[in-house]
């Protein structure tokens, strides 16, 4: 029998339920000082407190989170949610990232962001650390929270590259982030990975206090191949890169399209014409004359674009990947899409001599290049030919085969002819026109680089592209008549500070930039035109792109100031970018073209989504670049203590970035390695100015340098300058005279010199700051 005094203490205590009301009331605020302190325990009540509180949690009742209690399946105050969706209001919907099935569903969240004007925006698919807060969650959430700060996203394994040396117990894990430490690996654990094998691993514990090991699950392959280094680009962006399950069965189970209901448009003999190894094709042209007297001299032109929508309906799990993806990847070697193959490389891709849904613009235009209407049509289409670029090309040109043979006349020849009267409308438009090469890697069957070219840019190219503009056109001009909400694809004007920087720069070359307010796309053309065929025409080209703005996806239209055009959408590439789709959805709508179109209430996510999107674009373009970057420092790796030339496409004041001539790889040269003099950064010029002779390197000179390191998993190259500088005069008072005037381009070779002699020369100058 319990003594009176431990009846008495029991007595005073709260009830079981009490507590659990007390915990459940108070999530994450609730510990055995503040129990007590509720409910007016003191003295040897809080050693039956403790001991209840036990007993709860033995029973599973509650559990203990850094100190405080909690019940199970509630969420703390403060926590980790990934961001799943939206809305019907386009509001944000997470869910916990950590969650277990014995805690019960997985609570929905409403999800509110910060809304501090230069505060990054979270969007679908990222993770966030959030606070809970009380609010009416409505009828999606059971919870609210708002947004503290935007993480990075979690990553389920970690990449890598196996180090086993030779009669090693163990082997080692050299991860590709710089900032994570090595691990060692069993060797029973290596899954048969061999030294300098890319691999991806998990990280396991021998119990909690266990050294982390880690645990090959995936043989990525050597490090010399173009798969191996595209893995590490898609680890670190982020990029989407594995389809689910259920994305992949909704694929498989897709059929094609019934031709019922759509027009027939299979006896147009409309092509395609992409790169020789393209495999989703997107779009199909047509043109012929205007037989039309009252447009004399005019042309008709058909663009036909994959009917997408028809196969990926608003809210399935292909629409709901293909949202947070926001477009395809393209590597050397392979392609990321936005969509399964299923769909992209076979349902929707237009293929020669198959039957395809198809969304198309007939365009007539008058003899001044002009469009004077347009027309657009759901339809069953049949690619009459699958052309090349340069295969088209040929052609004209009077090099036919025995595909396009055939075609010269009634399909071809029309096609030039509406490109040449398409070509006026644009010369009267004037958009930007910047003339800089794109350089392409071009591999073994090994996936190793095997050289580095630079496209010929020809007619069928612009052909194409001008084409697809004007559907663009078309499709933004119908959905902004119809009063359809839309995605445009803006480019706003250039900021005044980029604009007074590009001003300074040209003013050394007695260039002058109008400081009118409202500058158009013609006067960096007439830049443009005043430097070419002269030795400053790449760097001047260079300056002015870097002064531009970055074109991004936006329900609200500024225009496209680069094409200076007042509306512009996104319409010909819905198989590898979510925008077109979107606009596809829009004319469907529009039109009255099916019930597959564009959902009611769509235009609350449009802001969000246009975020989102233009997000995924930026992060596939650094994932490309820095894909090549670690291809070209892997194939030069056995290549240190070779002279190359360039130029220099970059000046900070810490160095030069050289960009080299035959491969446009980027290596740096610090400032500290440029001889003997100081050198300051002049920011209006872009140069390095010695403070005491004037030497100057400026960004766009031509210059020699050796390659001193090659480093692949980071994708960088160090160089050592040969070349001197350019002359100019000792900086006075902290400014140049060189970077006040032309800059004379005499690019003279000074001997090479040891990493050792140059520390050397330096040394004896003083002490010499860093720029």
């Amino acid at each position: 029998m319990a003594s009176r005094k431990t009846r008495r203490r029991d007595e005073n205590l709260p009830s079981r339920e009490e507590i659990l009301a007390f915990v459940a009331e108070n999530p994450g605020k609730a510990g055995k000082r503040e129990i007590a302190r509720a409910f007016g325990l003191s003295g040897a009540a809080k050693i039956g407190l403790k001991q209840l509180l036990r007993e709860l949690a033995e029973e599973g009742l509650v559990e203990k989170r850094h100190r405080r209690l909690a019940t199970p399946g509630s969420l703390p105050p403060v926590f980790v949610a990934n961001l799943t969706g939206r809305d019907a209001d386009g509001e944000l919907l997470g869910q916990p990232g950590r969650w277990y099935e014995e805690d019960g569903p997985v609570p929905n969240i409403l999800v509110i962001p910060e809304r501090h004007r230069n505060s990054p925006q979270p969007g679908v698919g990222d993770r966030v650390l959030v606070r809970l807060i009380s609010g009416d969650p409505g009828e999606e959430a059971r919870h609210v929270a708002r947004v503290i700060k935007i993480l990075e996203k979690e990553r389920s394994s970690t990449l890598g590259v196996v180090r086993l040396p030779e009669g090693a117990p163990v082997a080692r894990l050299v991860p590709v982030d710089r900032k994570q430490k090595e691990l060692p690996i069993d060797l029973a654990d290596l899954d048969g990975a061999e030294d300098d094998e890319l691999v991806a691993v998990e990280t396991t514990r021998s119990g909690r206090y266990g050294i982390p090991k880690a645990k090959v699950i995936e043989r990525i392959g050597s490090m010399k191949s173009e798969k191996a280094i595209s893995m590490i680009a898609l680890h670190e962006y982020g990029i989407r890169h594995v389809f689910s399950q259920a994305v992949l069965d909704e694929a498989e189970r897709a059929k094609p399209v019934d031709p019922k209901g759509r027009e027939d448009w299979r006896a147009l003999p409309l092509v395609t014409i992409d790169p020789p190894d393209a495999k989703d094709h997107d779009d199909a042209i047509h043109a012929e004359a205007d037989t039309d007297e009252a447009n004399p001299d005019g042309w008709i032109v058909t663009v036909a674009i994959a009917d997408v929508a028809a196969y990926v309906r608003p809210g399935s799990a292909m629409d709901r990947e293909a949202h947070l993806r926001g477009n395809s990847v393209y590597f050397p070697d392979r392609v990321i899409p936005m969509l399964p193959e299923q769909i992209s490389n076979n349902l929707c891709s237009l293929r020669e001599k198959e039957d395809r849904p198809a969304m198309v613009v007939r365009m007539v235009f008058g003899a001044d290049g002009r469009k004077k209407s347009h027309t657009f049509h759901r339809v069953i289409m049949r690619s009459a030919a699958k052309l090349a670029y340069a295969q088209a090309q040929d052609a004209i040109e009077g090099r036919t085969d025995d595909k396009t043979g055939p075609l010269l006349e009634p399909v071809l020849k029309p096609l030039w002819g509406a490109y040449a009267c398409l070509m006026r409308g644009r010369k009267d438009r004037e958009p930007l026109d910047l003339d800089l090469p794109e350089r392409k890697v071009v591999l073994t069957k090994d996936g190793l680089v095997d050289r580095v070219v630079v496209p010929e840019r020809l007619d069928a190219h612009k052909l194409v592209e001008e084409f697809m503009i004007q559907a663009n056109v078309a499709a933004a001009e119908t959905l902004e008549k119809k009063r359809i909400p839309l995605l445009y694809r803006i480019h706003d004007a250039s900021s005044p500070e980029k604009l007074e920087s590009l001003r300074d720069f040209l003013s050394t070359m007695d260039i002058s930039l109008p400081k009118a307010g409202n500058l158009r796309p013609a006067h960096f053309n007439g830049i443009l035109n005043r430097v070419a065929d002269t030795p400053n025409a790449e760097l001047v080209n260079t300056v002015v792109l870097r002064s531009q703005a970055q074109a991004e996806y936006a329900p609200a239209n500024i225009g496209h100031f680069g094409l200076n055009l007042r509306r512009y959408a996104h319409f010909t590439s819905p198989i590898r970018r979510y925008a077109d789709l979107i606009v596809h959805r829009g004319l469907i709508r529009a039109l009255g073209l099916g019930e597959d179109g564009l959902p009611e209430g769509v235009e609350r996510k449009l802001e969000a989504i246009g975020s989102e999107i233009s997000a995924t674009e930026r992060q596939a373009m650094k994932a490309e670049r820095s894909t090549i970057d670690r291809l070209i420092a892997h194939w030069l790796c056995d290549q240190v203590g070779a002279r190359f030339t360039g130029r220099i496409a970059g000046v900070t004041k810490s160095g030069l970035f050289v960009q080299l001539d035959e491969t446009g790889a980027d290596g740096f040269i610090p400032a500290s390695t440029l001889g003997a003099d100081y050198y300051h950064y002049d920011e209006p010029s872009h140069a390095l100015v010695g403070r005491t002779t004037g030497e100057t390197y400026q960004l766009g000179l031509r210059v020699e340098v050796k390659l001193v390191e090659a480093a692949p998993l980071a994708g960088a190259l160090r160089f050592e300058m040969l070349s001197d500088g350019v002359k100019g005069r000792p900086l006075r008072g902290g400014r140049s005279g060189a970077g006040r005037s032309p800059v004379k381009r005499v690019v003279r070779t000074r001997k090479a010199a040891s990493p050792a002699g140059r520390k050397g020369k330096k040394n004896g100058g003083g002490n010499k700051r860093r720029s």
